[in-house]
């Protein structure tokens, strides 16, 4: 008879809890970077990258998602999106920090944040089948069930 597996209580003896803080310290660096080129580059760029992908692809210059995010671009609404990543990404460095330390709250605020994903990543898998789809949405189940079995063994300690 094989002997019961006995999972180690110690939450660092997880390995997929330090991966999942890399991933998260990974975006939320790339978050900041992307606030801060947003702010460093200002609207006038952007707009004309927006509008060579517009002349790029044929695209419809009047009507449009692309013709409306190039009237949107402005530096009031630069601001307000370079705001919304810094803090995006400040929350993920705060996640894999947690994360790393073994937090119970960062568990929580991961299990939270995937929750939050995942009713997008199910749509974007019956919107648009494939193996990329499939891929994420298995991955956001796996950090999701690594970070709810991190909880439940907390909570039985």
């Amino acid at each position: 008879m094989s002997q019961p597996h006995h999972y180690n209580p110690d939450p660092h003896a997880h390995p997929g809890l330090h991966l999942i803080a890399l991933v998260e310290v990974v975006k939320g660096a790339l978050a900041l970077l992307a606030a801060s080129g947003l702010e460093l580059l200002g609207p006038a760029p952007l707009r004309r990258w927006v509008h060579e992908l517009i002349n790029r692809f044929q695209l419809d210059p009047d009507h449009g998602a692309m013709a409306w995010l190039a009237g949107a671009i402005n530096p009031n609404g630069l601001h307000l999106a370079a705001g919304v990543a810094a803090l995006y990404g400040v929350m993920h460095l705060l996640e894999g920090w947690g994360l790393w330390r073994a937090k119970a709250w960062a568990s929580w605020l991961g299990c939270i944040t995937v929750s939050l994903y995942l009713p997008f990543d199910l749509y974007a898998l019956v919107r648009h089948p494939g193996w990329l789809s499939v891929v994420v949405v298995a991955i956001n189940l796996l950090v999701l069930w690594v970070l709810a079995r991190d909880l439940v063994i907390r909570h039985r300690r």
